[in-house]
């Protein structure tokens, strides 16, 4: 190499003596000398860019797409060669610029010489940055990152990446060890902590969401203190990203995450059930013991003949035993219309093809309210696509309330304006 360089000056010094040969002065023989070098190393870069850009990376294109592998189709989406061959005319003007102006202007050389670097420092951080958004796009084409984002990680990277070739941009153009301004900035790393908090905790919260799976794009979420209800789109070392029901998106910290109250209902998504919990209020002023006339009628109901037949046996073989009074419904054992309505609820929530049979199905009474006595049920729907869900819910209750009559049971609601009305004699 450097017997190149020494016949390249050697050269030039025999093509000014031609010149000055011609009859041309020193100065103008030098001027032409250089005019040329620099012409020569334009149309060079030119030549290189074209070979690169035109033959280099559309024959690596055509290579891809004949190619059965996916991994090489994502470096050409990210342009990644195209950005690479921006260095070969860089590096034609790095190599021959010092030789053309070596004896007409050392300061214009090294100027020249300093842009060259830094625009080969900022190709390099370009190449780089699109390689690591191809590596993460083929990440993403593994089944480990549905529970594995990385996405945060990468932008560390960058971070970093930018970071350190800024630095190297500074260090070039004061002339100074990239690793004096490492050792210069140790002094400011309180500054610097203050500027990058978010970045920092972002960071910190990123590690702890991917390594516990607490949460992936995809996933819905509930944050009530940041206003999210929706699925996740993207999370990212600053910001997570959500988009609402309402198609409205919430943007908010990734720390958040970790600092404050989330429900994710992945949980709910990935088993075999979405979960009705939901409570009707009984007039308690309707409860009763059931008549022998109410129990004949309420046998003609499918679901509870056998039940209603067989506790009736049941109790009067306990009533008979002990010998209680039956004149009056208070002594012994009765049936009442509240519990026969609760057992009729129970069965027919076993026949119900819209509710998970294997999950859990209770119908129970809870804490009587001045609104009356709640009865609840909790069970869990066999579809658990929301508007399914929703309509199977209804379906549900629609019954139910249609149901609480046949037991002479009553709805408890407070009382509307029609209800007064009906109070007030007509005049």
């Amino acid at each position: 190499m450097e017997e190149k360089v020494v016949k390249t000056y050697q050269f030039l010094e025999n093509y000014e003596l031609w010149l000055q040969s011609l009859g041309l002065s020193i100065d103008l023989s030098q001027f032409v000398k250089v005019s040329t070098s620099v012409l020569a190393i334009i149309l060079l870069s030119i030549l290189a860019n074209f070979i690169a850009k035109k033959i280099i990376v559309v024959g690596l294109t055509a290579i891809t797409k004949r190619t059965k592998n996916t991994w090489d189709d994502f470096l050409i989406q990210r342009r990644v060669f195209h950005k690479l061959s921006h260095l070969a005319p860089a590096l034609v003007i790095q190599f021959t610029i010092g030789i053309a102006l070596y004896d007409y202007n050392p300061s214009l050389t090294d100027i020249i010489e300093k842009f060259t670097y830094i625009y080969i420092a900022t190709v390099w951080m370009l190449v780089i940055s699109s390689l690591l958004s191809a590596l993460h796009d083929i990440y993403l084409t593994l089944e480990v990152s549905k529970t594995r984002p990385i996405n945060g990680y990468v932008q560390l990277v960058k971070i970093i990446l930018y970071t350190l070739g800024g630095i190297v941009i500074i260090s070039i153009l004061i002339n100074k060890s990239p690793a004096k301004l490492l050792y210069g900035m140790g002094a400011s790393a309180a500054i610097l902590m203050l500027v990058f908090k978010d970045t920092i905790l972002g960071l910190v919260a990123s590690v702890q969401v991917s390594a516990n799976n607490m949460v992936k794009p995809g996933d819905w979420i509930e944050m009530p203190s940041r206003g999210a209800d929706g699925a996740v789109l993207e999370i990212t070392l600053n910001t997570v990203k959500v988009q609402n029901w309402d198609r409205t998106i919430s943007t908010f910290p990734t720390y958040a995450l970790v600092s404050e109250s989330i429900t994710n209902w992945k949980g709910m998504e990935e088993s075999n059930g979405r979960r009705i919990k939901r409570s009707v209020y009984i007039d308690m002023s309707s409860v009763k013991f059931c008549s022998p006339e109410l129990l004949e009628k309420l046998k003609r109901i499918h679901l509870i003949k056998d039940y209603i037949e067989q506790r009736t046996k049941e109790i009067e073989e306990f009533n008979k035993k002990m010998g209680f009074d039956t004149s009056l419904p208070i002594n012994g054992r009765r049936m009442t219309n509240l519990g026969v309505f609760r057992q009729y609820l129970q069965s027919y929530l076993k026949m119900n093809s819209s509710i998970n049979s294997e999950a859990t199905q209770m119908v129970r009474q809870l804490q009587p309210t001045e609104r009356g006595i709640p009865v609840e049920i909790y069970c869990f729907s066999a579809e658990k696509a929301w508007v399914v869900y929703e309509g199977v819910q209804a379906d549900l209750f629609d019954h139910v309330l249609a149901s609480v009559p046949q037991f002479e049971l009553r709805i408890f609601q407070n009382p509307s304006g029609d209800d007064f009305q009906k109070l007030i004699p007509n005049n």
